[in-house]
């Protein structure tokens, strides 16, 4: 436990993804078989241990301090497993010398048994660790380190450390368990690579660079292909032998919360990139915020379901069968597509349709009503580019509408974590309304619009972290609430209408374009100018 709780400690205090890459490297190539693999698992979400960590820790820590102690200081602290690990008393018997608690001890323990005898295991490791090895132990648990590490990286530092390239992981990576011995028998070079079998896997992908002024006089309009961008979520459907799984573009699998997708394309024998959106209506793509309702679960309801069906826009086709299209020109592998759909027609999709145009000129024209059409912007393929893993530059380019900015109020600070937790860095920020027509309640509020906990610098941070100290009127655990004077420029994607905010609309990608020390928070915006800039999807579902 000891070595992995130094290696969370140097990935949670360091930004540097080399130096993150570098750490995770060293851990994975000295530490021996299976707690590798177990925190490997734990790192990217795989870890087979599910257990009520919070009531368990609130029943130990009954018994150690004051409850109400307790809470204060993980209100202020802002996370529980540094919390209990500095609070927790050192037992009187010393210690053995050496690692003695190992991971696999650690998970096999809170694998098994009652609640109340995985409470007791628990106990006995935190008699067992020092405050370091507490914490680590917390976090294997937790099932969420939060220590800047995607899934994604942690697969790059495997290659990166064993001389593989990433795709060859990736691609196996969804028929693989934790601990994964097979994969590091693999790594080391003492057996062949695991084969997935019929089982459907993740192939990595294509991905497109944003276009800059200076790119245009370097492409020729007959070169490209045009797509609308939509404002959903990169997803790759797999389909092999009966089985079916979605994937985000980092890899995640996110079949659990669509089970109509997977539906749909049970008879198929493919792989397919493309859009996830939702529809209200059968015809009409729905805001993201719709879609939001569906991301992130491990089960949907049939309310969910019903409320927020979801729907696939299909842009490319990298298997048909047991053929790889992949190194076949974008242009071969859209008409292979659209014969593909045109036989099979998985229920619950449509193809993204190409957009005619002779020249950029006549494309920027159409790309500048894309924010009245509800669309994010156009996507330009190369017609002759194969379909390659990652950023390559000059084959695919992303042309997003730029970007909306409005003046708005401070109103709450949290405790951010990890490297944040001493500090005030998630902002939510509202916009000016009228209260009521008449009476003594007349006058103007703050409605919440947005949350950000980015766009500014380290500097900037502790200047708002100062300023929020200084001007607090509330507090409720890690939040704060503040007097209303300190602005924020904005800067946001789109504005939808969200029932979960006080305002009744909601920023998409919010975060924080310039802090605005100059002006009075009286002249901040209103919520009839954020009002205005909503933009109904209207275009239609095939």
């Amino acid at each position: 436990m000891e070595t992995f709780a130094t290696l969370l400690d140097g990935l949670a205090t360091t930004q540097s993804r080399n130096r993150k890459v570098a750490l995770l490297g060293r851990y994975f190539r000295a530490t021996s078989d299976p707690d590798r693999g177990w925190a490997l698992a734990a790192l990217t979400d795989g870890l087979p241990v599910r257990v009520p960590l919070r009531r368990m820790l609130a029943d130990l820590m009954l018994r150690v301090i004051d409850p109400v102690l307790y809470k204060m200081s993980r209100d202020y602290v802002g996370d529980t497993a540094e919390t209990v690990a500095l609070l927790w008393p050192d037992t009187a018997a010393p210690r053995a010398t050496g690692d003695t608690t190992t991971l696999d001890a650690v998970v096999a323990a809170m694998s098994i048994g009652t609640i109340a005898e995985r409470t007791e295991a628990l106990r006995t490791f935190l008699d067992a660790l020092n405050p370091s090895g507490r914490w680590a132990l917390l976090k294997l648990i937790g099932g969420a380190p939060r220590v800047g590490v995607s899934a994604r990286l942690a697969r790059t530092a495997l290659a990166e450390s064993y001389g593989r390239d990433v795709g060859e992981i990736e691609e196996i990576w969804h028929a693989l368990d934790a601990p994964y011995e097979a994969l590091f028998r693999w790594l080391d070079g003492v057996a062949d690579r695991p084969d997935p079998g019929l089982r459907p896997t993740f192939r990595p992908v294509m991905l497109a660079h944003p276009i800059e002024d200076d790119d245009w006089p370097k492409l020729s309009a007959t070169d490209f292909a045009a797509e609308w961008k939509w404002d959903g979520i990169r997803v790759q459907i797999a389909a092999r032998g009966g089985e079916v799984r979605m994937f985000s573009r980092q890899g995640d699998d996110i079949s659990a919360a669509f089970p109509e997708i997977r539906s749909a394309f049970m008879s198929q024998h493919c792989v397919a990139d493309g859009e996830l959106l939702v529809v209200h209506g059968g015809n009409t793509i729905a805001p993201f915020n719709d879609l939001q309702q569906r991301l992130n679960r491990k089960t949907v309801t049939a309310k969910m379901l019903r409320d927020y069906p979801a729907h696939v826009r299909l842009y490319d086709l990298l298997f048909e069968g047991e053929e790889d299209l992949r190194a076949l020109p974008f242009s071969v592998r859209r008409q292979r597509l659209e014969a593909w759909h045109a036989h099979n027609h998985p229920p619950l999709t449509d193809l993204s349709d190409l957009v005619a145009f002779e020249t950029f000129d006549a494309l920027s024209a159409l790309w500048s009503q894309a924010r009245d059409d509800g669309i994010e912007g156009l996507m330009l393929k190369r017609r002759d580019s194969a379909y390659q893993a990652g950023r390559v530059k000059g084959q695919w380019f992303k042309w997003k509408r730029a970007a909306l900015t409005l003046d708005c109020v401070l109103m709450y600070a949290q405790r951010g974590s990890g490297k944040r937790s001493s500090f005030y860095s998630d902002y939510t920020f509202g916009v000016w309304r009228t209260k009521s027509d008449g009476g003594p309640d007349a006058g103007d509020e703050l409605v919440p619009v947005g949350k950000a906990y980015s766009g500014f610098t380290d500097d900037e941070l502790r200047q708002l972290d100062k300023w929020v100290r200084t001007n607090t009127t509330e507090s409720f655990g890690p939040v704060r609430a503040v007097t209303p004077g300190l602005v924020f420029e904005v800067a946001f994607d789109a504005v939808q209408r969200s029932a979960r905010h006080k305002s009744g609309v909601a920023m998409r990608f919010p975060r924080i374009h310039r802090i605005r020390w100059d002006k009075p928070a009286a002249e901040a915006d209103r919520l009839e100018t954020i009002l205005s800039l909503i933009t109904p999807v209207s275009q239609p579902v095939a």
